[in-house]
């Protein structure tokens, strides 16, 4: 596993957990900001970014296993104080599950535009995966396009973004996907979406999920980007019914990869909100 170790080893920690098909890049501009103050981790996951890619046969790809990465990495680590903890995406599902095992270790929550619950409830029944999700989650064709073609990174350097951006920077996106073998991490997380009590890593959900108030108490910014095709309004919801304290900025010109869009702005809010003191005002709606 390869992680982004910035900052000073006795300051606050702060540990980001990127999502699929990101990588530790997705939190570049965070890390900057936030590197002469804070210590900085950001891992990789197993098959993602600069972290190594094994087959199948030697790796599950699976959220118990993510979980576990991610122990050893903080075990590694051996930490002597509680982080505030940054997810986004599929980041969200493996960082709460671990911090509902590790309650001592959180100290404040940053929440961009994922879950650790089931799909959100809706008045006239429950939400469904989106079509182009569940294409590749539940069939050959999805998942030779997203091994051969790379269609879910390549697609995802586009479509997650609501403003314009680089060329290099769709190109960093897309750089460690760059051959079938590379891009299993991509297909097994969709593949891996835990939908319903017959799918691995259900169980896990409904636990995180039914331990997630224990952090309603903690200093916590929902920042969401409102026009994310996956992480909609109801998951926003939920998480504000779970979290009813917590300062929320929501962004209606930003996509999924909300930190790209929100840009410099974003950056600097959060880096407010890590850097106050924890009996600072909570509630606040920012728009």
């Amino acid at each position: 596993m390869h992680y982004l170790d910035e900052g000073p080893r006795d300051a606050p920690v702060v540990l980001m957990v990127h999502g699929n098909p990101t990588w530790s890049f997705y939190y570049r501009n965070l890390v900057l900001a936030l590197r002469d103050s804070h210590r900085c981790i950001v891992p990789d996951h197993i098959g993602c970014g600069l972290s190594d890619k094994p087959a199948l046969e030697k790796y599950d790809y699976r959220l118990a296993s993510r979980m576990a990465d991610l122990d050893r990495l903080m075990q590694h680590l051996q930490l002597s104080r509680p982080v505030t903890l940054v997810v986004h995406d599929w980041g969200g599902m493996i960082a709460m599950a671990w911090a509902v095992q590790h309650p001592q270790m959180i100290e404040k929550l940053v929440i961009m535009n994922t879950a650790a619950f089931p799909m959100p409830k809706l008045k006239h029944g429950e939400k469904h995966l989106p079509a182009a999700l569940s294409l590749a989650r539940n069939s050959s064709l999805g998942a030779w396009l997203v091994l051969q073609c790379n269609a879910f990174a390549g697609a995802a350097a586009y479509l997650g973004f609501k403003k314009t951006v680089s060329g290099a920077v769709r190109r960093a996106y897309k750089g460690p996907y760059d051959s079938p073998a590379n891009r299993i991490a991509t297909l097994r997380f969709v593949q891996d979406i835990p939908l319903s009590e017959n799918d691995p890593g259900f169980d896990i959900l409904l636990n995180t999920a039914e331990h997630l108030p224990k952090f309603s108490h903690l200093p916590c910014l929902l920042a969401w980007g409102e026009r994310d095709f996956v992480f909609d309004q109801p998951f926003l919801n939920t998480w504000l019914k779970l979290f009813p304290q917590a300062e929320t900025i929501r962004l209606s010109d930003c996509g999924h990869y909300v930190l790209e869009d929100g840009g410099p702005q974003l950056v600097e809010r959060i880096r407010q909100f890590i850097a106050i003191r924890e009996d600072a005002n909570h509630g606040q709606t920012l728009e």
